[in-house]
């Protein structure tokens, strides 16, 4: 990647979902706790039943359905099951999770193995690959993480944080997810063939406000007060932001020698920060909300610094 093309990203991208991430900082403040509950059910309530749907329909309504569109979710689904037991190894045989409460054990778990991969990496993979890349990130969102979290992630919370009730059977919660149920219509109307042209404009502009609401309320969730990481939060901050991409890498050398654009956007969204919906998660199933928290917080802000290290290796 040349430097002119980085500093465009810088300006283009990063810039303005930096300036999101600090409005919602900044509009924390003068909230409080029940008013950051109440903005971001509110936030959450209007993104997931309108903005979140009509993007995902306009995506998967209008995507070229082939191997290489695939290999995204592939190598993303494969990258969350490589960091589920790697992470369970560590935080239980190792003495990094000596220690650490089930809540506490869980809730890094959860933000090792789950990354930000629609809302950080629907942004950057459209200002890399356009159209297509925000292609990339919605079927590495609908077809890999969002699935795995509402099972396996559902499973690290009521088994591994020891949850004493399940709040309602997780495939019927994600069943209920309206982007679920766009994302699913939108590919019965791209493998019928019709024109629905006006349709997917309507789609597209209604979906537009999904990634900025989303990363105001990013900033508005974070207690940017409390910015002090242990030991093992650092641990899954290196494993979320450097250690994944590099596994992911070397899966797609050794399958593809050589990584096209579908396979860096894997790379890239293995390596975007922790996905604000671990934290709904975490206060979901009482596990421990601090350092999802904390942990959020750090990946996103060093993702400023790890960010170039991939896309200077991988373009």
């Amino acid at each position: 990647m040349s430097l002119h093309i980085y500093f465009n990203l810088l300006i283009e991208v990063m810039l303005p979902m930096a300036l999101l991430v600090m409005a919602g900082a900044w509009w924390r403040r003068s909230l409080g706790e029940s008013g950051v509950r109440a903005v971001r059910s509110y936030i959450s309530t209007i993104t997931i039943h309108l903005f979140a749907p009509a993007l995902m329909f306009a995506a998967a309504a209008s995507a070229p359905i082939n191997r290489e569109l695939l290999s995204v979710p592939m190598l993303m689904a494969s990258g969350i099951l490589i960091a589920f037991f790697l992470l369970y190894v560590l935080l239980h045989h190792t003495p990094i999770g000596h220690g650490l409460a089930a809540p506490t054990r869980a809730a890094l778990m959860l933000c090792g193995i789950f990354g930000n991969v629609l809302f950080m990496g629907y942004p950057l993979l459209h200002f890399l690959y356009g159209e297509r890349g925000a292609q990339y990130a919605v079927f590495a969102d609908m077809a890999a993480s969002t699935p795995l979290l509402w099972s396996l992630g559902v499973a690290v919370a009521t088994r591994i944080g020891q949850c004493e009730r399940e709040p309602g059977h997780p495939v019927i919660n994600w069943l209920k997810l309206p982007p679920i149920w766009a994302f699913l219509s939108g590919l019965a109307f791209n493998f019928s063939h019709l024109n629905i042209t006006p349709l997917l404009h309507a789609a597209r502009f209604i979906g537009q406000p999904t990634i900025p609401v989303m990363l105001l309320m990013l900033g508005i969730s974070v207690p940017w007060h409390k910015l002090t990481p242990n030991r093992p939060i650092l641990v899954i901050i290196t494993f979320k932001l450097l250690l994944l991409p590099l596994l992911i890498t070397g899966i797609v050398l050794a399958v593809w020698g050589k990584p096209h654009s579908a396979q860096v956007a894997a790379i890239i969204e293995s390596g975007v920060p922790t996905m604000l919906m671990a934290l709904g998660l975490a206060d979901r199933y009482k596990l421990d909300v601090e350092t999802t928290a904390l942990t959020i917080a750090w990946t996103t802000i060093l993702m400023i610094f790890t960010l170039p290290l991939w896309l200077l290796t991988l373009l």
